[in-house]
């Protein structure tokens, strides 16, 4: 029996679609060594074809006219071109320091300077939001009062 994903057929041959992460190369990429970044997150492109990966992943190939690269990726990396996008400074799996301490009921739950990794970015609220895994819990928090862990490293959005 064949069960029914969620995702299949979610964007359409010659749909725009914008991604909303960073896509880098993971080794199938002909020409850029592995890690090297393909995409910037908020580019848009349009499907060209819908294909599968071990059988069980929906691949989309998008082409990015204004980049010249055609790039696989996965249904959850994509969004229409048309719904609404809010640039974030930091994405899925960056570290940051929390600018100011972070309380609860009169508590302080992060101190100031703690390393945290980001777990989601939340683009539809506003101001935006993250969800941030701080030593011993996950709070939501704003981008204000985020920095990068490693600022020297660290390489602000394109707008």
């Amino acid at each position: 029996m064949i069960e029914d994903r969620y995702d299949e057929e979610r964007f359409d041959f010659g749909e725009a679609v914008r991604v909303t992460r960073n896509v880098r190369n993971d080794g199938t990429y002909p020409g850029m060594p592995v890690g090297e970044l393909l995409m910037r997150r908020g580019s848009v492109g349009h499907v060209i074809e819908v294909g599968t990966f071990l059988q069980d992943q929906v691949i989309y190939t998008v082409h990015f006219l204004d980049h010249g690269r055609m790039v696989g990726c996965r249904a959850e990396e994509l969004i229409p071109a048309s719904a609404p996008w809010n640039p974030s400074r930091f994405e899925f799996r960056d570290k940051v320091v929390c600018r100011i301490d972070l309380g609860m009921q009169g508590k302080v739950i992060v101190d100031k300077g703690s390393e945290g990794e980001v777990l989601k970015v939340l683009r539809e609220s506003l101001p935006l939001q993250y969800h941030v895994r701080f030593p011993g819990r996950t709070l939501q928090v704003p981008e204000s009062v985020l920095e990068p862990a490693d600022p020297e490293n660290f390489r602000e959005p394109e707008e």
